[in-house]
């Protein structure tokens, strides 16, 4: 009995001491993995300081569709050449700062240092915005400053909302970027670019989304005549002739002549008027082979016209400077009530063959009195040029569009902004090289994917079915493999 009393106190003994190592190397392990966690967790709060230190511009990577946090080429080689300061004062309440505005007007000081953006809360500085406008400035609204010279954004410009008459719709889009760049250009240049508006011919109002692009770019707009001048204005960087109603005279034809070919620039939106052909006007275009034929020019070609209406012309769009960024993008143009216009092969200068119509196009006399669409005895037949560009003697230049009714608002809404786009484009080229210009604004707009009914159902049953079974089965699996596991041991 002492034997078997002696065996078990033994056993009892190296029972505590397996006991206490046991415990011994579960303290050590837990220590140790506590020791680790703060090593871990002190590492990862230095790189979260480190990374905070980091101008967000370098560690936020834009993957909207739209490049919505994103800078074009054009803002940095802006920004980049600045040589004088520019404050960017951010008009916003305490807590209403939007994210987007946030974003970029980060990046904007992160590119320069002779960048700021200042933040003025109007709850604290009531007056401060009405030194630079007179009207009622909402939140995120901004004010762009150098010098003595400002331009006052206002949140309505950023974030615009146009009327879509191809969709009866709206179209909302981001232009926080080409209004900034467009602001700062214009505060730190010394000099705009002057455009003279021809007057005296019944000439229409610009339309209004020409007339805000123009100002957008730092144009400035001057309206003149030739009735009571010598000669064009030698502060006339270019001259626009907008859908005149009447014919200029001859005097006017043979100063405008001068002009471009002396070097001026000259760009011309005129089509034909219930009267006919301009015919002072289109003369201008013969002395580089060009002519124009009377009448409204028509399609015959179902893929060349829009709206089931002949007249409202599609045009085959021919590659250049000026119409590259329209092609790039896959943009349709849109030329109503056109004047069809044939390209002989002797002329001075060089044309360049912008906009042209189908193989199956003719030209429809009767002009505004046409009765139907369908080709008569005297029509003319097609292909006609509608647009052209002409290098003239001594760096002057022609841009010629054959139709007054090409930059209509209602006509650039059909053609999803296309039209204004080719016509700015053409405006910028004859300014020369603008890297403020040309920015065009971010579409807000959802793309919905839209998927067959039959495409429907199988989703639904892999995603509602199939999926949840199969982890299900998954997690059945995994308890009794590990059941398995504890009942061998």
């Amino acid at each position: 009995m002492k034997i078997i009393e002696l065996f078990y106190r033994k056993k009892s003994r190296e029972g505590k001491s397996d006991h206490t190592i046991q415990n011994r190397i579960a303290f050590q392990g837990g220590s140790y993995s506590l020791i680790i966690t703060f090593i871990v967790l002190a590492i990862l709060i230095a790189l979260n300081i480190l990374v905070s230190s980091i101008p967000s511009a370098y560690t936020r990577y834009d993957i909207s569709s739209a490049k919505l946090y994103s800078i074009t080429s054009n803002t940095k080689v802006v920004v980049n050449a600045l040589e004088k300061d520019v404050t960017i004062y951010w008009i916003v309440q305490s807590g209403e700062e939007d994210d987007v505005i946030e974003n970029l007007l980060s990046k904007y000081e992160s590119l320069s240092e002779h960048v700021e953006v200042v933040k003025k809360n109007p709850d604290i500085y009531p007056t401060f915005a009405e030194q630079y406008t007179s009207e009622e400035v909402a939140n995120n609204s901004l004010i762009v400053e150098c010098d003595e010279k400002s331009r006052y954004i206002s949140y309505d410009d950023i974030y615009i909302s146009e009327a879509n008459m191809a969709t009866y719709s709206y179209d909302n889009s981001f232009d926080g970027e080409g209004a900034i760049t467009s602001a700062i250009d214009y505060v730190v240049s010394e000099e705009q670019p002057q455009l003279y508006v021809l007057e005296g011919h019944g000439e229409a109002e610009l339309p209004e989304a020409f007339r805000e692009q123009i100002e957008k770019e730092n144009i400035e707009l001057n309206t003149f005549s030739l009735l009571n001048e010598d000669s064009v204005p030698e502060e006339a960087d270019c001259i626009l002739i907008y859908a005149p109603s009447s014919d200029i005279s001859e005097e006017e034809k043979n100063l405008l002549s001068d002009y471009t070919e002396n070097g001026g620039k000259l760009m011309v939106l005129a089509g034909p008027t219930q009267d006919g052909t301009l015919t002072n006007l289109y003369s201008l275009l013969s002395d580089y082979g060009i002519e124009a034929e009377e009448g409204i020019v028509v399609e015959s070609d179902r893929e060349h016209y829009a709206f089931q209406a002949p007249y409202i012309l599609l045009p085959d769009i021919s590659g250049s400077e000026i119409t590259d960024p329209l092609l790039e993008e896959n943009y349709y143009v849109i030329m109503p009530i056109a004047q069809g216009m044939t390209v002989k092969s002797s002329g001075k200068g060089t044309v360049t063959e912008l906009l042209t119509t189908s193989d199956s196009s003719f030209s429809k006399i009767d002009g505004y009195d046409l009765t139907s669409y369908e080709k008569e005895d005297g029509d003319i037949d097609g292909p006609f040029t509608l647009a052209v560009s002409i290098a003239c003697e001594n760096d002057g230049q022609i841009i010629w569009f054959a139709s007054s009714e090409f930059l209509n608002d209602t006509y650039n809404s059909y053609s999803s902004g296309a039209n204004l786009d080719l016509g700015m484009n053409a405006l910028s080229s004859m300014f020369g090289e603008n890297e403020a210009v040309s920015i065009r604004s971010k579409s807000l707009n959802y793309n919905y994917l839209t998927i067959s009914d039959s495409t429907s159902a199988i989703l639904k049953t892999v995603m509602i079915g199939i999926f949840p079974l199969v982890y299900l089965g998954i997690g059945i699996g995994v308890i009794l493999r590990r059941r398995k596991q504890h009942e061998s041991v």
